[in-house]
């Protein structure tokens, strides 16, 4: 050990305090100051301290549940709440070209600014986004709903990275399954939330229709207040597990050693790229599921009611998967590959029934307002149980995905770089698919190409997923990545 780290140990633990766990009789220390300070509950059990993982999980998820959150309400009603899906489809390229750049990069600017101001400039696009449809609403101005797409895909790329450094860095490697999963319930309850709005303003019309001022107005405000409270969060260097360990990270990045950190992740962990085709698919299916099933079958209320449905089975989908995948009795090479396995069979037996669906009508007959199936419809029992469906496979293939990055390492700077990667791929992909839908590829063609990239993407993932996830990450590896770390004694515990 080296003898100075030995007498900043010593002189640190001077100013710490001593409190006990609420699931252990061990005494721990943590630093002095309110960050720490672990508010009394009732006797000897305690809440814990703020700047605590789970704490800071719960406090972005709430962050995410007024941002990105109403932005997927919006988005779960097709079009963004419009009659005509062009405008959306044509500011969701935007966005999304916007992102797939940024977000590329956006896991080096994070490990630089740190995550308070990386995510606090990630929440203004949204509300900015927000407003360019009530906008829309009154001058039918498609510029700025454009223009305020592509903000916000450079906003979005930031808040992802800074969320994804908190998901998959901050928990111990037995429970990121668990972390992922209430990140994933509390994001998606803000759709839920969300999704209520538009459904009890129309729930008395089964007209076809575009959204009403007053929803906008409900999205802006909330995202609004989510960008407020986004400048609170802590920082990974404030962070310290309820064991006393902290987060592996470089003390002082410059942006020159963070865009070599890019680099290097492609040069020591090149089998990464075996992950680039399930990125792509992770948001291509929204295309498909949004616009040329909900928007194209469903009248407003009826979407509205679809909207909440598919985000709130989101929340059952996230912590059934989190949970499976955090199983003790199995190893997590095994429990790697199960849910590989698991993956690929819900995949392919959910679009199989998505196909028989699609047989039932094309865009031509879509476009007949007649054509609009409401809930009091003989057949929507059935399709209603689809798209929960589809909602739940969102959720297990999300947090299937940031599981399979948790398990590469636990160091939080290359963490942020591999999120960077994912959500840039995923923002590729989403460009891609929305132009086809703006371009009115058939919905058979859509449904088509989202069926075999899904599937596809699993078959090249499946040798990472066999040869490369280990039982444990190896500290000497994630400890090499970065030039200087502040780990503390303790992060052997997590190995």
């Amino acid at each position: 050990m080296d003898p100075n780290h030995e007498k900043d140990t010593k002189a640190e633990s001077q100013s710490v305090a001593t409190v006990r766990g609420p699931d252990s009789s061990d005494e721990i220390e943590l630093p002095g100051g309110w960050l720490y300070r672990r508010p009394r509950l009732f006797g000897r059990w305690t809440l814990p301290h703020f700047a605590s993982p789970i704490v800071q999980l719960c406090y972005v998820a709430f962050v995410f549940f007024l941002c990105p959150g109403m932005y997927n309400a919006l988005s779960g009603l097709g079009g963004g709440g419009q009659v005509d899906a062009t405008v959306a489809d044509n500011a969701t390229v935007a966005l999304y070209s916007a992102f797939a750049i940024v977000a590329f990069f956006s896991g080096t600017v994070c490990n630089k600014l740190g995550v308070r101001i990386t995510l606090g400039l990630g929440c203004f696009g949204y509300s900015l986004y927000i407003a360019s449809f009530l906008s829309y609403n009154h001058n039918q101005n498609a510029v700025f709903v454009i223009v305020a797409g592509a903000i916000l895909g450079v906003s979005a790329a930031l808040l992802w990275a800074a969320e994804s450094v908190i998901m998959i860095s901050y928990p111990h490697e037995s429970k990121k399954g668990k972390s992922i999963a209430i990140f994933w319930m509390i994001f998606n309850f803000g759709a839920v939330i969300g999704s209520i709005v538009p459904l009890a303003e129309n729930v008395h019309s089964n007209e076809s229709g575009s959204v009403g001022d007053s929803t906008y107005i409900a999205f802006l405000v909330l995202t609004a207040i989510g960008m407020a409270l986004a400048l609170a969060i802590c920082n990974a260097d404030k962070i310290v597990r309820h064991d006393g360990s902290k987060v592996i990270i470089i003390k002082h990045p410059t942006w020159k050693s963070e865009l070599l950190g890019l680099w290097e992740v492609l040069k020591s962990d090149y089998y990464i790229v075996a992950l680039f085709p399930m990125f792509l698919a992770s948001n291509w299916f929204y295309t498909y599921q949004f616009n040329d099933f909900n928007l194209a079958r469903f009248n407003l209320r009826t979407r509205s009611l679809n909207s909440l449905l598919y985000w709130f089975s989101q929340i059952l989908g996230a912590w059934v998967w989190g949970t499976l995948m955090d199983m003790t009795f199995l190893s997590r090479r095994t429990r790697a590959r199960a849910g590989l396995v698991g993956l690929f069979a819900i995949t392919m037996g959910l679009w199989g029934g998505g196909y028989s669906f699609q047989t039932t009508y094309d865009r031509a007959s879509a476009a007949v307002p007649s054509s609009k199936l409401d809930w009091t419809s003989d057949n929507y029992g059935g399709l209603c149980v689809l798209y929960i469906f589809y909602g739940i496979f969102d959720s297990v293939w999300q947090t299937y995905t940031y599981w399979i990055l948790g398990a590469i390492s636990n160091n939080s700077r290359k963490l942020a770089i591999l999120a960077g990667f994912y959500k840039a791929l995923q923002s590729a992909g989403a460009v891609i698919v929305y132009r086809m839908d703006a371009e009115l590829v058939s919905y058979m063609g859509m449904l088509a190409s989202t069926w075999g990239l899904c599937a596809g993407s699993l078959v090249f993932a499946a040798p990472v997923v066999w040869l490369k996830i280990t039982n444990h990450s190896e500290l000497k590896k994630d400890l090499e990545f970065s030039d200087e770390v502040e780990a503390d004694l303790h992060v052997k515990n997590e190995v």
